[in-house]
């Protein structure tokens, strides 16, 4: 099924031929009139402004949606208080990641899950099966994402509470600009951001007054090849990109947060996600590589002339002056300073193994409370 974002007037005005690649059936605005490189700077000083409505969310209510919810992810959703969020690990049968997914809890019985392109509406019927609960898609739903470190001066004003407040995953039924919205504290760029849900009908209104009141700030249209380039400075994941083996377990892409030990429930795959652990046949890390360019996602990751890696998501970093690579390596090769060669289908380079995240290793930008 093809989707459409309101938007995509907005998007065709900033030079967008939305003609790339779709994700989740929408076609997205890759690119714009404006540099990625000069986009990421923006968001990394100021404020970009993106529509990431292409998310799937999914309405899950009724008595029984908590019960559905807890046994289809390895955290423990009883624990979710209303107005929180919480990324956890979705695996399949054998333990396997098998989406990107982020569940949201508005009241005891009704929450909303937001999912990659991976098996969560297979696994939500599933497991609903004989349950008294309804799931259903909203299609309606847009999703405005303004990230960078002035977003708060930007929005705080305009909204009918005290953003400054909100903490991290937490999000807050709100009105922006005269439109009812939720706001969401979170983003995939590694700065403070916040995440407006809005309906169809007022994602124009919304956007076009997001980016009137931030022009003194210097906030601006951001495309997605923009937010690429900061998810892999951030190296936050994306599934499939960093599962490539199709059965790459938590622990392989250092996702133990998205699983909680002492959860009682059963989920999907819980005996075989806990069977895995320890057993990891290689680490995600990261590398600087040697080359003006980015890698190849693919690119093998040699070592003495022997295969111990490979690329699975990269980028040449104007921001940082250099070649990023996500990679996943076998553990006995994961330590920093680690030199390799990355061997593509176009050349290959001297690298080495750096610490993660490569830009804002503490992660102070989103959680300053780490600075604690």
């Amino acid at each position: 099924m093809t989707r459409n974002s309101v938007l995509n007037p907005r998007h065709i005005a900033l030079g967008s031929k939305l003609d790339g690649d779709t994700w989740n059936g929408m076609p997205i605005p890759w690119s714009y009139n404006t540099s990625a490189h000069d986009e990421v700077v923006a968001v990394r000083t100021c404020a970009g402004l993106y529509d990431v409505s292409a998310l799937n969310i999914v309405n899950v209510s009724g008595p029984d949606a908590e019960a559905v919810l807890d046994a289809l992810v390895a955290k423990d959703i009883t624990r979710l208080a209303p107005g929180m969020s919480v990324l956890a690990a979705e695996v399949d049968a054998s333990g396997a990641l098998c989406d990107d997914i982020m569940v949201i809890r508005d009241s005891a019985t009704d929450f909303r899950v937001s999912h990659g392109s991976g098996a969560t509406p297979q696994n939500l019927a599933k497991l609903a099966k004989g349950k008294n609960v309804k799931i259903a898609a909203d299609l309606d739903v847009h999703i405005l994402s303004l990230q960078g470190p002035k977003s708060l001066e930007v929005l705080g004003p305009h909204l009918d509470f005290k953003l400054a407040e909100l903490p991290y995953f937490k999000n807050q039924k709100a009105t922006l600009f005269g439109k009812s919205v939720m706001v969401a504290r979170g983003g995939y760029s590694g700065e403070r951001g916040y995440e407006v849900y809005c309906t169809a009908a007022d994602a124009i209104h919304l956007w076009d007054q997001i980016l009137l009141v931030g022009k003194p700030f210097g906030v601006i249209p951001a495309s997605w090849n923009s937010l690429d380039l900061t998810r892999v400075e951030a190296a936050l994941l994306f599934f499939p990109f960093e599962m490539p083996e199709g059965d790459t377990t938590p622990w392989e892409v250092n996702m133990g947060w998205g699983v909680d030990l002492d959860k009682s429930g059963d989920y999907i795959g819980k005996a075989a996600v806990m069977k895995s652990k320890g057993k990891e046949r290689f680490k995600q890390a990261g590398l600087i590589c040697q080359s003006g360019q980015a890698v190849e996602p693919g690119a093998k990751i040699l070592k003495d002339g022997q295969q111990i890696g490979v690329v699975t998501s990269s980028s040449y970093s104007r921001y940082l002056m250099a070649s990023l690579a996500m990679v996943h390596i076998k553990p006995e090769f994961q330590a920093l300073g680690t030199a390799v060669e990355v061997v593509g289908t176009s050349g290959k380079c001297a690298a080495y193994v750096a610490k993660t995240p490569f830009y804002d290793a503490m992660r102070l930008r989103t959680h300053p409370e780490n600075a604690a």
